[in-house]
């Protein structure tokens, strides 16, 4: 029975790592999927090392990092490369997200492949910020401060919710600890998520820059053609992320988190890590604090619902011109949302955030799935002419 099992664990390793049959024109965007899967070996490594030296103390906490950068063998490289490396898994899962957009990757059958991979985003954004307090500086406490005060916006339960994440009646002790437990539980979750993610994806199958479905001769084995391709591109990759952890490696942290946390200093700009930005931009947008929490979670939630209001029958947008148009403008809403969510909360930055969070909604729920209906009709005249 055991050599049973074993037999059907190594045929299923050897179908998805060898003669995984792939469409033969897969370009490098395609590789983003296997840069995040390294990006999160090095955040789980990198973490368990760290998570051996740091203090989940209010007290000795700050001084616990700068203890690990000064005084333990090559601390200053895992801190690097775990702080740096959550930045690189934000930009590969972002671009990589914005690839399964225009390219209709979440058009039956795959959108519990997307669902799947939206969880994971998440689940990510939710591990980043509970590490970005861990540092206990400046940023970090004040950063934890704004965002678990956000649930107090929530009717009735909201108050006790607050509570219960500080583990009291003000962020202490108590507050620091289920945040570095959950950092540290977390990742493991979003790796049993990316299993499910893999297995949905050999399933469904792969999607191509054509959007069309390839069998037979047109498909290519998995090895040895992707392999050297995803090994070349996660060389080029590690250059890139490298070049970060040795030569710039505090250019994506904020230099105020080099001060120990002192609550009773408010740094005069408060603002989250660069990849939290663009959310943050349409928290601010909503001058209602119930109204703006509600529009930060829907900001993720809409992505579920692509899936099921655009009706696109081409799936890349190469071939669909009204929508290619507007994804890229749709792009660049989300740079304007990035940069407005790091300037200060006044005119004219607030107006152009509420004019930047309006078309991020109105996007995913009216102009892209009402251009697919036009761009269905005329196709379906050019198919029946």
């Amino acid at each position: 029975m055991r050599l049973v099992k074993k037999n059907q664990l190594l045929n299923a390793m050897y179908n998805t790592g060898f003669v995984y049959p792939s469409p033969a024109n897969l370009t490098y965007f395609w590789n983003f999927g296997i840069y995040a899967l390294v990006c999160l070996g090095i955040q789980i490594i990198t973490g368990i090392i760290l998570a051996m030296h740091y203090t989940p103390d209010i007290n000795l906490a700050f001084i616990s990092v700068e203890h690990i950068m000064r005084d333990v063998n090559n601390g200053w490289l895992f801190r690097y490369l775990h702080a740096n490396g959550a930045s690189m898994f934000f930009i590969v899962v972002y671009i990589h997200t914005f690839r399964g957009l225009y390219y209709g990757s979440y058009i039956y059958p795959r959108q519990h492949l997307w669902m799947v991979g939206v969880v994971i985003l998440l689940l990510m954004i939710v591990t980043a910020f509970m590490g970005y307090v861990l540092p206990w500086g400046q940023m970090s406490f004040w950063g934890a401060t704004v965002i678990t005060n956000l649930f107090s916006a929530i009717p009735y339960v909201g108050k006790d919710i607050v509570i219960w994440l500080w583990g009291g009646y003000s962020i202490d002790n108590a507050t620091l600890t289920r945040f570095f437990s959950l950092h540290f539980f977390l990742p493991f979750i979003i790796a049993a998520f990316v299993g499910i993610h893999l297995i949905l994806l050999h399933e469904g199958g792969s999607n191509n820059p054509l959007g069309i479905s390839f069998t037979g001769l047109d498909n290519v084995p998995f090895t040895p053609h992707y392999i050297v391709k995803d090994l070349f591109g996660v060389i080029l990759f590690g250059v890139f992320f490298l070049l970060f952890v040795f030569f710039m490696p505090n250019t994506l942290g904020h230099p105020d988190n080099y001060i120990p946390a002192n609550p009773m200093v408010t740094p005069p700009h408060i603002v989250p890590e660069w990849y939290f930005l663009p959310f943050y931009a349409i928290l601010r947008s909503i001058p209602d604090k119930l109204s703006g929490v509600l529009a930060l979670l829907f900001a993720i939630a809409v992505l579920f619902v692509i899936p099921y209001i655009n009706s696109a029958q081409i799936r890349s947008m190469d071939f669909r011109p009204f929508s290619k148009f507007l994804f890229w403008f749709f792009v660049s809403d989300c740079f304007i949302l990035g940069w407005i969510g790091s300037k200060p909360v006044e005119y004219p930055f607030i107006e152009i955030g509420q004019k930047a969070t309006i078309f991020y909604f109105f996007y995913f729920l009216f102009l892209q799935p009402i251009v697919s209906k036009i761009e269905n009709f005329f196709w379906n005249i050019r198919k029946f002419n």
